[in-house]
């Protein structure tokens, strides 16, 4: 006897044709073409999740160096300075420091110039232990 499986297809094509939803033409109606559309869909969202945070990084930097040059630093100058001084924000909250409270972001930048103006690198030494201890180190 021979087994049709209809509920068993009809199911599986829903799934992918309900997917396919919000889509223009055929790539929301015909099974074949919707389900090539919901396997694309698939890559460029896992695609795009790596992107995002590219994209985020590059406007933090866009951010933190817009603000930078407002007080007479470049970007690179200002990272640089800051890591003198020992002071680790990460780029996210230094371009929210940026954006929304000026004042203490103008307060980093001087310290990031007064360390770039004395030369001196905190430079941290790493045991077989993983301890850490900071030395100061004068250029």
């Amino acid at each position: 006897m021979r087994v049709k499986g209809g509920t068993v297809s009809r199911a599986r094509r829903k799934k992918f044709i309900k997917l396919a939803k919000g889509y223009r033409g055929q790539r929301r109606i015909n099974y074949k073409v919707a389900k090539q559309q919901v396997y694309k869909s698939y890559l460029y969202a896992y695609r795009d999740r790596k992107n995002r945070k590219r994209d985020f990084r590059k406007l933090w930097i866009a951010r933190i160096n817009a603000a930078a040059r407002m007080n007479g630093l470049s970007y690179s100058k200002l990272m640089h300075g800051l890591n003198m001084a020992g002071i680790e924000l990460n780029r996210k909250m230094l371009a929210d420091l940026a954006v929304s409270d000026f004042d203490t972001f103008a307060k980093l930048a001087d310290q990031a110039k007064q360390a770039l103006e004395q030369g001196s690198v905190l430079v941290q030494e790493r045991t077989a232990a993983t301890t850490e201890t900071t030395v100061k180190v004068e250029r």
